[in-house]
């Protein structure tokens, strides 16, 4: 099925068009860039007659100043901001054009397709590793850093989409990933759970994660592949077939696709994961300690 051409009136498209302009100008500066996420939250929030009342001196209350404060990415931490293999210097733009990404779906403006496409679009220039053109991002899409992202020319991701690039992640030409797709690029150790591994996952191109499915880190899905719903993909998926389950097993090959794609026994995906892993230093200077003050120790390790 084919989509309508959608367009916004002309007065409001040059609106769009201006705004979204004068932020990309501004983030290609050498402006600094939380003052830059600042000033376009506050914009956005209507908040900036308050602001400018607060800099003026006039009193305003408690909530109202954590409030204010909150529109700088300076004054807010992530969750990934813990992670102690992060790189530090990357971290720090990515934190702050992932703030004003996140902030930005929480104004009312995220929900106009027209112009929060492009805006996102816009953002994923200045905060990937690399972004193809006409790319289209919905809403509620998280991610761990943001800089370790890279993705092809003409992919889609749909509401409330979890990309996490702990590790790496790349996401080829024209792929498509369903509302609720989660994909891993890092996994815990299963006794010792502050022992992270870090991987690259790969998505190819022409492939398809549809609804809820998980993408376990180091996993690579083939070209023009399809993910049924709510799969877990624990293993390879080679090119033009479809999985389906927990785990997730080929079912079929495309139609038209059979002789050239992989066959597979019992359907079962091949696990290659430790071919991907990317290997880290945390350096002497860090001090370790479980934060979950776990015994470690179980009664039959000696044995």
């Amino acid at each position: 099925m084919t989509k309508r051409h959608v367009s916004l009136p002309d007065a409001a498209e040059a609106g769009v068009r201006g705004f979204i302009d004068e932020v990309d100008e501004r983030l290609s500066s050498d402006e600094d860039t939380c003052e830059v996420v600042r000033d376009v939250l506050i914009d956005l929030h209507g908040d900036r007659e308050a602001w400018e009342a607060w800099q003026a001196g006039e009193s305003v209350s408690k909530a109202e100043r954590v409030r204010l404060q909150g529109y700088d990415p300076c004054n807010a931490t992530l969750e990934s901001e813990y992670y102690a293999e992060k790189d530090e210097d990357r971290f720090q733009r990515s934190k702050h054009l992932q703030w004003l990404w996140r902030q930005f779906d929480a104004t009312p403006m995220a929900d106009n397709v027209a112009f929060a496409l492009r805006f996102r679009s816009m953002l994923a220039d200045h905060l990937f590793a690399d972004c193809g053109d006409d790319c289209r991002f919905f809403k509620g899409i998280t991610f761990t850093y943001g800089h370790n992202i890279e993705v092809g020319d003409n992919v889609v991701v749909h509401d409330d989409v979890h990309l996490d690039d702990r590790g790496k992640l790349t996401i080829g030409d024209r792929a498509s990933i369903s509302d609720g797709v989660h994909v891993y690029s890092h996994d815990h150790d299963i006794v010792d759970q502050t022992e992270v591994r870090n991987f690259h996952t790969v998505i190819e191109d022409d492939a398809r994660v549809t609804y809820d499915a998980m993408v376990r880190a180091g996993c690579r899905v083939g070209a023009n592949s399809v993910v049924g719903a709510r799969a877990v993909v624990q293993g390879d998926v080679p090119a033009h077939h479809i999985v389906v389950g927990m785990p997730a097993k080929s079912i079929r090959v495309k139609p038209g696709w059979e002789s050239v794609a992989t066959e597979l026994e019992d359907g079962r995906l091949p696990t290659r994961q430790d071919e991907r892993e990317i290997p880290y230093d945390l350096g002497d200077d860090l001090a370790v300690f479980d934060e979950f003050g776990r015994d470690l120790n179980p009664p039959d390790a000696g044995e």
